[in-house]
């Protein structure tokens, strides 16, 4: 069955104050485009992809070579010179030693890792995989912020069809009222029915206050979420909107859940990190092993003049202390990994449960609207026969009122009802992992 939300709103005007306020006509498509365009939420999470590529850029570059030049330029006070050399030992008159009041000197250094146990390597593989995990964390919050628009778009045409619906019952009642007045005037009506008339509208009108000022929160939450001056009046635009055909059963939402959903791929990959994150602790047990080079030069004057002096060679080092002390951080490492696995069979059971339910919801709200849609027929057509036997006093005004309450219910409910629905069909969509892919189409 299909059903289309309608959007005739130009009669809703009046239900915003008339002051100077931007009044601004929105499809569901266009809300959900300034919504993604300003939400701070997902500019929050750019963010953290952008530390999370940063994290992986400092892992990478842990394979660089490492370099350290060192100068010093040194005045020395009396500083006692004894070159030892062969001819000073072999008992001459030698001359006298040099006085030296300064030293200038430069050292450089470079060293490349060609083995660290792991650390590096598994740490590139580790920032990588938590780089894709924020990565979807972003699309799962987009697609969380595409669920909130629509839901909000929904219940902003619920506001303004509740206040549509009670200003047309109010004007009903108002006419009734004025036609019942000319009645007792003319002795026609007691006094006491034209108090229940008069009471009954007067409970109308306070209810139409009550939806004004909630249409006018809805409102402010609509310009607050897609980033719009707060005195903007939205008025939705749900041309085009319909129920989808969809021959999908909760199996098919079940496998699309379970491959789509972008939560459980970042946990999944969380996990993998923290696998990998046990071996970057194990690695520490191990000794590194890295190219060294350098370049030496010196001149203390009058004394000794040092150029050209390369060095290149092999370097081992190894924290032997590392023995006893990474056991404790092995372990915690790998409780961290098994919580995560935890989580990943408890997302997948949370998953399995919200899709079923979003699935049964969205049958129930289907059927609510057929229910509906006979019930607002029925309600119709009951006060039309009881209004035309209270006017030839066959029934009573409380009978007419009370069919006038059920009309007023039953087309609230109808359209509460369309909305709901199609608020259901894209939660059990996002739950699914199919909402952005379904708006693509």
């Amino acid at each position: 069955m299909k059903f289309k939300i309608t959007g005739l709103f130009v009669l809703l005007l009046w239900a915003v104050p008339s002051t100077a306020q931007e009044i601004k006509k929105v499809k569901l498509e266009e809300a959900i485009e300034l919504s993604l365009q300003n939400s701070k939420k997902l500019k929050l999470s750019q963010a953290k992809i952008d530390a999370a590529t940063a994290a992986l850029q400092e892992a990478l570059q842990k394979k660089l070579p490492n370099a350290s030049v060192t100068g010093a330029y040194l005045r020395l006070s009396s500083a006692n010179i004894d070159i030892k050399s062969n001819s000073n030992n072999s008992g001459g008159n030698g001359s006298a030693p040099p006085k030296v009041s300064q030293a200038l000197y430069g050292i450089l250094n470079i060293s490349l890792p060609l083995y660290a146990g792991g650390k590096i390597r598994y740490g590139i593989e580790s920032s990588r995989l938590l780089e894709k995990a924020v990565m979807l964390d972003a699309e799962n919050d987009k697609d969380m912020l595409i669920q909130t628009t629509i839901e909000s778009f929904a219940n902003l045409f619920k506001a303004y069809s509740a206040v549509r619906l009670v200003k047309e019952n109010l004007s009903q009642s108002q006419q009734r009222v004025k036609e019942l007045t000319d009645l007792e005037k003319n002795g026609l009506l007691a006094r006491n029915d034209l108090m229940k008339a008069s009471l009954q509208s007067s409970q109308i009108e306070l209810g139409l206050l009550d939806a004004e000022n909630n249409l006018q929160l809805v409102n402010l939450n609509m310009d607050l979420l897609l980033g719009l001056p707060p005195a903007t009046v939205m008025i939705p635009d749900t041309t085009g909107i319909e129920k989808k055909e969809d021959e999908r059963v909760l199996e098919d939402y079940l496998q699309s859940a379970f491959a789509n959903r972008k939560d459980m791929q970042a946990l999944g990959y969380r996990q993998q990190a923290s696998a990998t994150g046990v071996k970057v602790v194990r690695g520490e047990k191990y000794p590194s092993l890295q190219l060294t080079g350098g370049y030496i030069a010196a001149d203390i004057p009058k004394v000794i003049t040092v150029t050209n002096a390369v060095n290149i060679g092999v370097g081992v080092s190894y924290n032997i202390s590392s023995l006893w002390k990474t056991k404790a951080k092995v372990e915690q490492a790998a409780a961290a990994e098994k919580q995560l696995s935890l989580a990943v069979d408890m997302m997948h059971d949370d998953v399995q449960l919200e899709v079923s339910r979003n699935y049964l919801t969205l049958l129930s709200d289907r059927k609510k609207i057929e229910v509906n849609a006979k019930a607002v027929e029925q309600a119709t057509e009951n006060y039309r026969i009881v209004k035309n036997k209270f006017d030839n006093n066959l029934a009573t005004l409380s009978e007419l009122l009370d069919a006038d309450v059920a009309q007023l219910q039953a087309n609230l409910a109808y359209t509460l009802a369309r909305a709901d629905a199609f608020v259901a069909y894209h939660q059990l969509l996002r739950s699914a992992g199919l909402l952005a892919a379904d708006l693509k189409k």
